[in-house]
């Protein structure tokens, strides 16, 4: 698998006729097995960003390729896990697992098979016949998680999906994270505003600018590939943080004055 974003600008009209330009010249790429993060703050585009490369939105110019064919759209070849589980209600835990496969009418026998999977893969077999109103917070987003796997994409986007956890569920779930991606060798690319959860997760990290979002470096983390939350205390971790924390502070500094 390789993902890659080419020269990639977007903007969008104002009523005044000065276009708001909210990425710039964005070059980034995923390779098979990676997981990468792109850390930005409040208007760096990064759910833009995230949201070109899905297809859910088009470029002003530039152009996104999987395996060097162009996007043009969502595709099975992209699963997306956003920060509010967008689970259906309505349906059973199982049922939301197996839902995208029941669009692309694989056959219910299978569809049970491959959902009974996943779900065994993020630790909620036992909750297969339950509706999403009787889950936690992390186990819904276990759910999301399932759901995108369930169809075998070739990349995980992931828009902030534990921005809306407390911080005990979320550093929960990011261990999580990171032994589904070693169990699945799923390429994963997540976008995030928090830097130590950049940095604990990814191999890589994009660092984005606001005003408009542009990529200022891309920071290879040197950490083990086995991590958990004990690598949080180590100097390494806190060289990594601080430089993207100063990255990041840097910008504000300049665009505030």
């Amino acid at each position: 698998m390789h993902l890659e974003a080419i020269q990639l600008n977007k903007h969008f009209p104002t009523r005044n006729g000065s276009p708001i330009v909210a990425l710039k010249d964005i070059n980034l790429h995923v390779e098979g097995g990676e997981f990468v993060c792109a850390v930005g703050a409040s208007g760096s585009g990064k759910s833009t960003l995230l949201r070109l490369i899905a297809g859910l939105d088009r470029p002003t110019s530039g152009e996104v390729r999987v395996d060097g064919v162009r996007v043009t759209g969502p595709g099975a070849d992209r699963g997306m896990v956003f920060q509010n589980y967008s689970l259906y209600p309505w349906m059973t835990v199982m049922e939301n697992v197996a839902f995208g496969l029941k669009l692309r009418g694989m056959a219910a026998q299978q569809q049970q098979q491959a959902a009974a999977y996943y779900l065994e893969v993020v630790g909620l077999t036992k909750f297969a016949k339950s509706l999403p109103k009787e889950l936690s917070g992390g186990m819904k987003q276990r759910v999301a998680i399932a759901r995108a796997l369930a169809s075998q994409p070739k990349i995980l986007l992931m828009d902030e999906p534990f921005g809306a956890l407390d911080v005990q569920t979320k550093e929960i779930m990011q261990q999580f994270l990171l032994e589904v991606w070693r169990r699945t060798q799923t390429s994963i690319f997540m976008i995030t505003h928090d830097v130590e959860e950049a940095v604990f997760l990814a191999q890589r990290i994009y660092v984005l600018t606001a005003h408009p979002g542009t990529v200022q470096r891309e920071i290879l983390i040197d950490l083990p590939s086995e991590r958990d939350y004990h690598i949080k205390r180590q100097p390494r971790f806190q060289d990594h943080k601080e430089e993207i924390m100063d990255l990041l502070r840097g910008r504000e500094a300049v665009v505030l004055a």
